[in-house]
């Protein structure tokens, strides 16, 4: 897939369904884009935590919504629209609900209105029941990446004021206890620690597809040690994950060398995100190559095949299928700390966000943007946006 890199950025359990929710738990800027369209030329566009209380997630009988008043005079809705599911399943279990109850701050949270989200495959992991066994309880509003913008804040929140543009992942934790209420909703409840200032050039769009991706990207990276000098080779590399691995690892860690995988029509997109040498794994066996890898950073399963391509004393990231010594998974951790570090690299456009051509996805297709990311076909991220 031909794809150009503008100076900004590229785009590519109650087993029953209620009818109200009020008897169970909850704990509860535009830029210069780049987008693939197949081979064609691109265009312009524009545009966990464990909680010590538990408070109700409802859908009440009336749309009317009370509002309270934040000190800014920002009038906030008693209740809002959102994604839910009150059962474990495929993408069918998905329901639009207009009247669920926003959720209210703690202590160290803000309150944010959504403008955007993102989806990962552990958004339908977790849908399908994967971590049941660590989940928090049903019913669920999906979603873990958010962009949008600050109306409330709690008592203890010291760098957040309201109308600050702000992005994140709201679970601390992925799979230990991720909150009932997540980010495909009006508004989302977050601890200040987790998000960061959203980068001043980047939409609410591009933002929202960066937080869990490029906090798993840079998180595996400094677990396997990897430093300026050293070589990767990135498998899956035009996928949400490993199109940030490539990136960070050459502009923020200074890789010397740069490998990844892809299909054939996604070659260039990996050059174009700094990769040196592209593999077109339908027509290559990676780990056939002589030339072997510091680090090898696999993100789509292929771990007996990933401990053959790195060199002997270096480290197998690996994201999801069986690990093969020396290859080692982990789950990443939220951290907004992170995010103000990697800031100015997505600031300067030494690191872009990438979003799969189909979308933005505007929020009444969240079904539909859930089956085609679990096609396992998508470039970049799957992006909801706008959100009303």
């Amino acid at each position: 897939m031909e794809a150009l890199l503008s100076s900004t950025t590229l785009q590519l359990k109650p087993l029953h369904t209620p009818s109200s929710f009020s008897s169970l738990h909850s704990p509860f800027s535009s830029c210069s884009v780049l987008r693939l369209k197949g081979s064609r030329k691109t265009e312009n566009y524009i545009q966990r935590s464990q909680f010590s209380t538990v408070l109700p997630l409802r859908v009440s009988a009336s749309s009317q919504a009370a509002s309270v008043e934040t000190s800014t005079s920002t009038s906030i809705p008693s209740e809002m629209k959102a994604w839910t599911y009150t059962d474990y399943g495929s993408a069918d279990v998905l329901k639009f609900e207009s009247n669920v109850s926003v959720p209210e701050i703690k202590e160290d949270q803000v309150l944010i209105k959504v403008v955007a989200a993102a989806l990962n495959p552990v958004d339908f992991k977790r849908r399908l029941g994967k971590f049941k066994a660590t989940d928090s309880p049903l019913p669920t509003v999906p979603g873990y990446d958010v962009a949008g913008v600050v109306v409330k804040v709690g008592s203890e929140v010291k760098g957040l004021k309201e109308g600050d543009e702000v992005y994140g992942d709201i679970h601390e934790k992925a799979l230990d206890g991720p909150k009932q209420f997540g980010s495909l909703a009006e508004y989302t409840a977050v601890e200040e620690k987790l998000v960061a200032l959203k980068p001043k050039n980047l939409s609410f769009a591009e933002a929202a597809s960066l937080p869990l991706a490029i906090e798993t990207a840079y998180e595996g990276l400094e677990k396997a040690g990897f430093s300026a000098g050293k070589s990767i080779l990135v498998l899956g590399g035009a996928g949400g994950v490993g199109s940030l691995v490539i990136q960070v690892a050459k502009h923020v860690f200074g890789a010397s060398k740069v490998a990844a995988t892809s299909s054939t029509g996604k070659l260039q997109l990996l050059k174009s995100l700094g990769a040196d040498l592209a593999i077109d794994y339908t027509k290559e066996n990676f780990e056939d190559l002589p030339e072997k890898f510091d680090v090898v950073y696999d993100t789509v399963g292929q771990g007996e095949k990933a401990v053959k391509a790195v060199k002997e004393g270096g480290s197998v990231v690996v994201l999801t299928g069986a690990v093969t010594p020396p290859g080692f998974r982990f789950v990443v951790t939220s951290n907004g700390e992170m995010l103000k570090k990697l800031n100015p690299y997505l600031e300067s456009g030494k690191v872009k966000p990438v979003i799969d051509p189909k979308g933005p996805f505007p929020f009444d297709k969240v079904v539909e943007a859930f089956s085609y990311l679990e096609t396992g076909r998508a470039t970049g991220k799957v992006v909801i946006h706008p959100i009303p």
